[in-house]
């Protein structure tokens, strides 16, 4: 196990980038730190554990990351809260070398309560952040934990999560409201200030019901006895409009973790005698603590867990819970496919994929190659290979049933068809790690092209069809710049690209890094058939139907941008977002199959959240967005077409 204990103006009223998905990790010790000495032999078993959770989390974070502990038992006049964070992603090894380089040489030889009172980060209570944001708001004032200080404990919030805020302006203009000046305009440090207030209040609430009958040191420990954080989150919370999972500790020890009412961004918890885990993802849980599945608990939509002072946790509701939006992108590609229910559905991905794949192939797989484009579409891919491999049985099943029928199932017939199986081959290899960002134009281009690296004689030039799985097209740029023209070096008559998700139409604005609307390759794709018709007229159309959209109350809004889409197929955008992406170089006809909404709900029933492919936001401020989405693609479209 890794130990860390030897040295080694106002703003325009706009809301932030909603570009980065995050994951969060908060544990909660219930026993003295002499106990984890005993029992696991270190002073340090929480701040190992953090490190286990957020290193197998890496996943959701690779942009910046930051730490926060909470030590209870600190003397007056020696810091309770400590703070790391750094950039980059090499964050999680960089800021707990910083943790231990300030740590004791020789930390397991201490006195306990020398490690309880005065030693840096061995505390009760660890708090974990990793940040993920391609085009968002970047820099350390931007990372989490973000820290409200206090010298009065029960008014310091620590506070970090995995959310993004649809109504920032809201949010804003209530801090404004009550005489705040903010220096920054950003959602986390929003919501910080904004809880912050909060638990001010419950402070005064407490102070004023004993200040008569106490004073002083004896004062400040009711009030920290007795802080409700159920009364101190639900007063904001009542306003916040997205996607979120948000955790706080006080300088005192109360903590809380909470999930927005739609439970679009996921969290899991674990309690037992000696701690309180919570993180973004459950197999982490099962796999740092080496519990069973069903030890861990999922926090429920709209739910708190609290935790006192005292270790004591309860999960309240503090909101109604609204109806089930669990995202289901997370699933299809965020999440780690460790996770049992995730590892199952990527595979029904792919299987649902087989009828449709076998009708575009023509059933011709004695010329078709099957494969998947690393790494993420790997489970999907073998879910793929199972449904054609069962489509295959029923097919030798028709035909030997046949042939016996007619009295002419020989030894040489049943050789045949019993040989005939699908072709599978690893195609593409992600062989290393090129920092294309250093170029520009064609060289970035020519870079890219070399990201992976294919194997060569895996099928036969000019005869084979190739199939090649990935889990989504969004942008669709790396398929232009790099995949289609590695995967043509084969020499394939045929690429057939299959999405394991279906068409990503609108942008995500609750915490998944997804491009702006006229970035997404299905809308432009969708713009050009619109063009091509010579109907663009529709695009004037739906401009003045967003403007007065925008003009209602979010709650009254629907999404005007659904029009775009109306008159064309699937297949059709499919069909020209394939000829917008195959590059004019290359031999082979290029095809793209999409999974159907249909198909992704089957694989997934537990998590319908579909806004990015259906348009059917989950709260009202999802719905504004897109709709302000659209008007800026066509105020910009117009103003480039003046300039020319």
């Amino acid at each position: 196990m890794r130990q860390f204990l030897t040295r080694t103006s106002c703003p325009p009223i706009t809301v932030d980038p909603l570009k980065h998905e995050c994951g969060v990790a908060m544990i909660r010790l219930r026993k003295p730190l002499a106990y984890y000495k005993e029992k696991y032999g270190s002073y340090s078993y929480g701040l190992d554990r953090l490190y286990l959770l957020m290193e197998k989390q890496h996943n959701r974070g690779q942009e910046a990351a930051g730490i926060g502990v909470v030590k209870l038992n600190a003397l007056p006049g020696e810091e309770y809260v400590y703070r790391e964070r750094a950039l980059g992603t090499g964050a999680i090894d960089e800021i707990f070398a910083r943790v231990g380089a300030v740590i004791p040489q020789g930390l397991n030889s201490l006195d306990a309560d020398e490690v309880e009172r005065r030693t840096p980060y061995a505390g009760e209570i660890y708090m974990g952040h990793l940040r993920y944001s391609t085009t968002g708001r970047s820099g350390m004032e931007y990372t989490h934990p973000f820290l409200r200080r206090n010298n009065w404990r029960s008014r310091c919030l620590l506070l970090c999560g995995n959310f993004n805020m649809t109504n920032v302006e809201e949010i804003f203009d209530d801090i404004v409201s009550t005489g705040q000046h903010p220096r920054l305009y950003s959602d986390t440090v929003l919501i910080l200030e904004q809880t912050g207030i909060a638990l001010d209040k419950e402070n005064h609430r407490i102070y004023r019901r004993y200040r008569d009958e106490l004073s002083g040191p004896e004062l400040s420990r009711r009030i920290e006895d007795e802080l409700d954080m159920s009364r101190v989150i639900a007063e904001p919370s009542r306003i916040w409009d997205g996607g979120y999972t948000i955790c706080g500790s006080t300088g005192s020890g109360s903590s809380f973790v909470m999930r927005d009412p739609a439970g679009i961004r996921p969290a899991f918890y674990y309690i037992d005698d000696e701690v309180i885990v919570v993180a973004s993802e459950r197999p982490v849980i099962q796999t740092v603590f080496n519990v069973p599945i069903e030890r861990v608990e999922e926090l429920g939509p709209g739910c708190a867990l609290l935790i006192d002072r005292h270790g004591t946790p309860e999960v309240k509701r503090i909101l109604p819970e609204g109806p089930n939006r669990r995202c289901s992108f997370e699933r299809v590609y965020f999440s780690r496919g460790s996770d049992a229910d995730i590892y199952r559905e990527r595979k029904a991905l792919g299987a649902n994929i087989v009828p449709a794949l076998v009708e575009m192939t023509e059933n011709r797989f004695d010329t078709t190659v099957f494969s998947f484009i690393p790494n993420t579409a790997e489970v999907a891919f073998i879910g793929m290979v199972e449904g054609l491999n069962r489509h295959f049985d029923r097919r030798r099943k028709e035909e030997i049933s046949q042939l016996a029928s007619r009295g002419e199932l020989s030894d040489t017939a049943l050789t045949d068809i019993l040989r005939r199986k699908v072709r599978v081959e690893k195609i593409a290899i992600k062989d290393i790690k090129l920092r294309t960002f250093i170029a520009e134009g064609s060289s970035r281009n020519d870079l890219a092209a070399h990201v992976y690296d294919v194997t060569y004689g895996s099928i036969r030039p000019g005869v084979d069809s190739l199939v090649v799985i990935d889990d989504s097209i969004v942008r669709g740029t790396t398929l232009r710049q790099s995949i289609l023209r590695i995967l043509d070096r084969l020499g394939p008559q045929r690429i057939i690209v299959v999405s394991s998700s279906p068409q990503v139409r609108y942008p995500d604005y609750y915490g998944i890094d997804m491009p702006h609307l006229d970035e997404l390759a299905a809308f432009r794709a969708a713009v050009s058939l619109i063009e091509r018709k010579g109907d663009s007229r529709l695009l004037d159309r739906v401009y003045e139907r967003c403007l007065e959209e925008t003009s209602k109350s979010a709650e009254g809004m629907s999404n005007a941008v659904k029009a775009i889409y109306d008159s064309f197929s699937d297949t059709e955008i499919a069909d020209e977002m394939a000829l917008m992406l195959r590059p004019d170089d290359i031999n082979a006809r290029v095809d793209i199959l999409f999974q159907t909404l249909e198909g992704l709900h089957d694989a997934i029933p537990g998590c319908p959240g579909d806004w990015y492919f259906s348009g059917d936001y989950p709260t009202p401020g999802g719905t504004r967005l897109v709709n302000l989405a659209y008007i800026d693609f066509y105020e910009r479209r117009e103003a480039e077409k003046e300039e020319k």
